[in-house]
C-alpha cells in the first residue's frame, strides 16, 4: 500500500497540472460514470493529501481516493484508452492525462464529508498543521505495541510499514514496546524523524533512511537493489547483516504485516 509520501507527491503533481483549469473527467469502466459526468468540464480547484487519502476538489464537490493495496494513480500519454474495463477514473486537460485503476475508494463526496474523513485520522507528519501531541495522547494510553500504533492511521496518518520499521530502528526502540511504556521524549524523537524523513520521500519518490555513516558511498558496500528503491536499515532485509552492528535482521508478522527489526540495536526493555 502506498505510504503518505506517495499520496502527497501525487497531490502536488495533480495541483501543478490541473488546479484552476477545467478538465475532462470520465470513467471508462463505468463504476464512477454518473459522478464523472457531473464533473466533466468543471474546474479542478485543488488536490490535497491527508495521510493515505487523496482529495481532488471541484469547489463544493470532492473526489475522495484511497488506493489501498492494489490501486494505481499514474500519468499516461494522451491517446486511445487502454484496458477500459479496469479504468475507474480518467482526468485530462488534453495535454496531460492521469488514470486511476483498482482503488480501494473512489467516491464523490461533499466538503463536509471530506472533513469528517479527516477528523477520523491522526496527525499527518507531512502537514504543517499536524499536532504530535494529539498522537502522543493516544499512544501513551494504549498497551498495544508501538509498531502497531505507528501503523494506526488514527494515530499517525500516512505512516506505513516501511517508515514504521525504519524510525523504530533509528531510535533504537523495540517494536513490541507497549505505548504505555514509551516515554514522551522517545515519542518526540520518533515524530521528529518522520517529519524529517517523509518530505524526502515526497521530493525523491523513494524512501531513504540510512544515515551517511552507513551509506554505500561511505562503507563501500553495494547499493540496495529492491523494487521499492531506497537505502533502508531493516525493511525487507530479513536475514541480512545489520548495517550498524552486523547481526542478522529479524522478521515476524504483526497485525498482518511483516515487521523487521534488529534484536541487537533494538533490545527489549
Amino acid at each position: 500500500m502506498p505510504e503518505g509520501h506517495v499520496i502527497h507527491r501525487l497531490a502536488a503533481e495533480l495541483g501543478a497540472a490541473f488546479a484552476g483549469r477545467p478538465v475532462r473527467v470520465s470513467s471508462p469502466q463505468g463504476r464512477f460514470a454518473a459522478a464523472a459526468a457531473g464533473l466533466d468540464g468543471a474546474k479542478l480547484t485543488a488536490a490535497e493529501a491527508y495521510g493515505k487519502h487523496l482529495f481532488i476538489e471541484f469547489d463544493a464537490r470532492v473526489i475522495h481516493l484511497h488506493l489501498g493495496l492494489i490501486g494505481k494513480l499514474r500519468w499516461v500519454a494522451p491517446g486511445p484508452v487502454l484496458n477500459p474495463a479496469t479504468l475507474r477514473l480518467l482526468i485530462s486537460d488534453g495535454r496531460q492525462v492521469v488514470e486511476l485503476r483498482g482503488p480501494q475508494t473512489c467516491e464523490l463526496i461533499t466538503v463536509a464529508e471530506r472533513d469528517a474523513v479527516v477528523a477520523g485520522l491522526g496527525p499527518d507528519p507531512l502537514r504543517a498543521d499536524a499536532d504530535p501531541q494529539l498522537a502522543w495522547q493516544r499512544v501513551h494510553r494504549s498497551s498495544r505495541p508501538i509498531a502497531a500504533l505507528l501503523m494506526d492511521q488514527r494515530i499517525a496518518a500516512g505512516v506505513g510499514n516501511i517508515y514504521r520499521c525504519e524510525v523504530l530502528f533509528r531510535a533504537g526502540v523495540h517494536p513490541e514496546l507497549p505505548g504505555t511504556e514509551l516515554t514522551e521524549g522517545t515519542w518526540a524523537l520518533l515524530w521528529r524523524d518522520l517529519v524529517e524523513l517523509m518530505p524526502l520521500g515526497v521530493r525523491d519518490g523513494r524512501i531513504d533512511t540510512v544515515r551517511e555513516a552507513e551509506s554505500p558511498e561511505r562503507t563501500g558496500r553495494p547499493p540496495r537493489v529492491d523494487r521499492h528503491g531506497g537505502e533502508v536499515y531493516v525493511y525487507r532485509r530479513a536475514g541480512d547483516d545489520c548495517l550498524v552492528c552486523g547481526r542478522g535482521i529479524s522478521v515476524r508478522q504483526l497485525s498482518g504485516r511483516s515487521l523487521y527489526w534488529c534484536e541487537n540495536c533494538q533490545p527489549p526493555r
